[in-house]
């Protein structure tokens, strides 16, 4: 029996989360040239051109396009990576690289952070070419690297280099697209922003003794800990931005939490209110966060340290900038600056599109395919994607997807870089047949 769309899709899936793409924030991991590999094993045919671009030795980026036939008409770009992020397999049930299709879900890392993607969209290419589909403006597909360490190695090596390769007027790439309950039928989240980033490295200093004798020390250890104390501690204003409130409307949440989560003085105290998973979001969609996420100091037991380093991730909203970022963390630590350094390692600045586009009404009209009683909602991505080195080239870059009722918000949330990652094959039937009805309308 000859295999169907949705099982090819399964297979892609299975063949990529094997690779183990693993990229561990070093420039030489990932090799994400093993998943190029089978992408492009898959893509290459009739009606699709494919271009590899290699940014280091094994890290490859592949680029498809199928080719418009109006040079006016607007093009779309399906952006994915093909990297993943460390596992540890002690808290798995099964093989974090196995790929296993087990009760009707693919477990493995990648399963939703987004290899199911990458898989269906690539898949949808092949299907589309092999049917004839010829689109008004370009179709591009883009396979990036290193999506997961800041795409300095993927999309922001593309976009650097070889712009006109990936160029496009509209971009989808993950996130968005699961269905949230509300009084008045199904919300889609539709990432049409996102929070910035600074990752800053603070060093601390002190002075070098015997670790028997502690008295009256100047240890940097025992500073660092301060430091972190008070950037845990620091609590920076809450902004209430209009994604935000159009987010909040778009749930329609009854009166007071409504008003609570849209006033800024109010807005922590009806975090309780909410479910953990939303009380998260909204936590970090209304203000600059800032997680301790690394120490490294110390030469020996009996030394009393004279350096520390402490990394942070730093993320802002969209109005705020690194400048802004830098200040806080400033503030924060007060007088213990003297004896502090801050080094900025990476910092992107907030990014984020329209809604009344195109683009958006098409997904609207998609989506009713799916769940007719689906509507969208604008969302502010509280990490980052790939779009944040797309959206300052012009395009409007989107982040949606689409997932059965079968993933709650919650393992969504729990899933994405945590133990037991699985993707329902319901949802990749879904998506892949939304690609194909997105590629239909908004190009044809």
């Amino acid at each position: 029996m000859q295999s169907t769309h949705e099982d090819v899709v399964v297979e892609v899936l299975q063949q990529m989360i094997r690779n183990a793409c693993v990229n561990d924030g070093s420039p030489d991991s990932g090799f994400e040239a093993r998943n190029v590999d089978v992408l492009r094993a898959l893509l290459e045919g009739p009606g699709i051109e494919v271009e590899t671009y290699e940014s280091r030795p094994g890290r490859n980026n592949l680029v498809a396009r199928i080719a418009g036939n109006k040079s006016a008409a607007p093009s779309m770009c399906w952006l994915a990576h093909t990297d993943v992020v460390p596992v540890n397999p002690d808290g798995w049930h099964h093989d974090p690289f196995g790929g296993e299709l087990i009760d009707g879900d693919v477990w493995g890392r990648g399963a939703i952070d987004m290899l199911n993607m990458t898989s269906s969209m690539a898949v949808t290419m092949r299907r589309l070419a092999d049917s004839g589909f010829r689109p008004a403006g370009d179709l591009i597909f883009a396979a990036v690297a290193d999506e997961e360490s800041g795409g300095t190695w993927g999309a922001k090596f593309l976009v650097d280099r070889h712009l006109d390769a990936i160029r496009s007027d509209y971009v989808i790439t993950e996130s968005g697209g699961f269905p949230l309950p509300t009084p008045s039928g199904t919300a889609l989240p539709v990432l049409i922003a996102e929070r910035g980033l600074v990752w800053p490295t603070i060093t601390v200093r002190g002075t070098p003794g015997h670790g028997s004798l502690p008295y009256g020390t100047d240890n940097a250890l025992v500073k660092a800990a301060e430091v972190v104390r008070r950037l845990a501690q620091f609590r920076p204003p809450v902004r209430v931005t209009q994604v935000w409130q159009d987010f909040i409307a778009g749930m329609g949440m009854p009166e007071p939490a409504r008003g609570m989560l849209t006033n800024a003085d109010s807005l922590d105290g009806a975090l309780g209110m909410l479910p953990p998973s939303i009380a998260k979001l909204a936590y970090s969609s209304t203000r600059t966060t800032i997680a301790a996420t690394g120490i490294d100091g110390g030469t020996k037991t009996n030394v009393i340290p004279d350096s520390v380093k402490v990394s942070f991730d730093v993320r802002m909203l969209p109005g705020d900038s690194t400048t802004d970022a830098t200040t806080m963390l400033r503030d924060a630590i007060g007088d213990l600056l003297p004896d502090v350094t801050i080094d900025i390692v990476d910092a992107v600045e907030p990014t984020e599109s329209p809604m009344d586009t195109p683009l958006w009404e098409s997904l609207g009209r998609v989506a009713t395919a799916f769940y007719a009683d689906s509507h969208l909602l604008p969302m502010l991505g509280v990490g980052g994607t790939d779009n944040r080195w797309m959206r300052p080239t012009g395009a409007v870059g989107y982040g949606f997807g689409l997932f059965s009722r079968k993933l709650a918000l919650e393992d969504l949330a729990t899933m994405g870089h945590g133990d037991n990652e699985r993707i329902d094959v319901e949802s990749i039937h879904m998506v892949t047949a939304m690609w194909e009805s997105l590629a239909r309308d908004f190009l044809s």
